[in-house]
């Protein structure tokens, strides 16, 4: 869900996902009156931007200044916010979910590929959308469907959930094993799938009592049956990714090699999330140092890359409205 995502999380809102959390009573907490939410894709109260320069969460990275020619994509045929786009791997769909708010029933869309920039909207995913929040969705090569919903956290702790897609519908719904840590105030969220559909790249998240997200981290976890098992050296493998701020909404290069997140320092530094880059060697390597994707301005999130890594999707908040908006290299 991206800071939004559930959460933070590229990939719903913070600020929509607390509330939902909190009605549930999975925080032990009976309001959320005066927590403090960090800016998001989904929040309401996220202050709007024009697509001027990005304030650089953790400055001190490196710009990365490849990306470049930062388009607006169009969605004939739909009308609403549109947030934490996925592309497919065969670039015929882009998924995404309208605004994540908790005066919004928040679902899952998708569309078909005319060019790059240009999608005609099909409407809403069948199978996977409830009265909860649904969003955040990916599908690997082989047709298995994940995405984030909160409608079963307050009774299985998870948020999770895989399917199979087919020609726009998602059959067998159901929680995916392994990840959920089983804690209450830790919420995943933003989570992508990997092309071959054998590792899931997501978010830990950490609620204090209160509902303040205290941690935002990444985390790898490997196909196991059925289900995931969390990377043993996970923590070891992105020690450079998660070190400072909060991180979500990872998107990974179909070689594992590159990885694009979304980073904001804090939930109360007031600076806008930004959209960044970390690479490796190998995929045994650990990941550098993470550089800021310059050429993606103003309060964006939620990036996720073509399997040709070329062009780079992620939505931004322009004038109160969530768009989707794409790069090239």
């Amino acid at each position: 869900m991206t800071m939004t995502k559930f959460v933070p999380t590229g990939r719903f809102s913070l600020t929509a996902l607390i509330t939902v959390l909190l009605s549930l009573n999975v925080m032990g907490c009976g309001d959320g009156s005066g927590s403090a939410a960090p800016p998001s894709s989904g929040s309401s109260t996220s202050s709007s931007s024009t697509g001027g320069s990005a304030s650089s969460s953790g400055g001190t990275a490196n710009d990365y200044t490849t990306f470049a020619n930062e388009t607006r994509v169009t969605v004939s045929g739909y009308s609403g916010d549109e947030m934490e786009p996925f592309i497919s791997k065969d670039g015929k769909f882009l998924f995404f979910n309208n605004r994540n708010d908790p005066a919004v029933d928040t679902n899952i869309f998708y569309a078909t590929r005319v060019d790059d920039q240009t999608f005609t909207g099909q409407g809403q995913v069948q199978g996977v959308n409830s009265t909860s929040l649904d969003g955040v969705p990916s599908l690997d090569s082989a047709g298995n469907f994940y995405f984030v919903s909160t409608r079963s956290y307050s009774t299985t702790l998870s948020t999770i959930y895989s399917g199979a897609f087919v020609a726009g519908s998602v059959a067998s719904v159901a929680t995916a094993q392994g990840i959920s840590r089983l804690q209450q105030g830790v919420v995943n969220f933003d989570a992508e799938i990997s092309g071959d559909g054998n590792t899931l790249w997501f978010d830990d998240g950490q609620y204090s009592a209160s509902a303040v997200l205290q941690a935002a981290s990444i985390v790898i976890a490997d196909k196991n049956g059925a289900g995931f098992a969390r990377r043993s050296n996970s923590a070891a493998l992105l020690a450079n990714v998660n070190t400072s701020g909060l991180n979500y909404a990872p998107s990974i290069s179909v070689d594992g090699l590159e990885l694009f997140f979304t980073r904001v320092d804090s939930t109360t530094s007031g600076k806008a999330p930004a959209i960044f880059r970390a690479t490796r060697a190998d995929t045994q390597s650990v990941f550098g140092a993470p550089q800021h994707v310059t050429g993606a301005t103003g309060f964006v999130e939620a990036p996720s890359l073509t399997a040709d890594g070329r062009t780079l999707y992620y939505h931004k908040l322009v004038n109160g409205v969530y768009q989707i908006y794409k790069l090239q290299r």
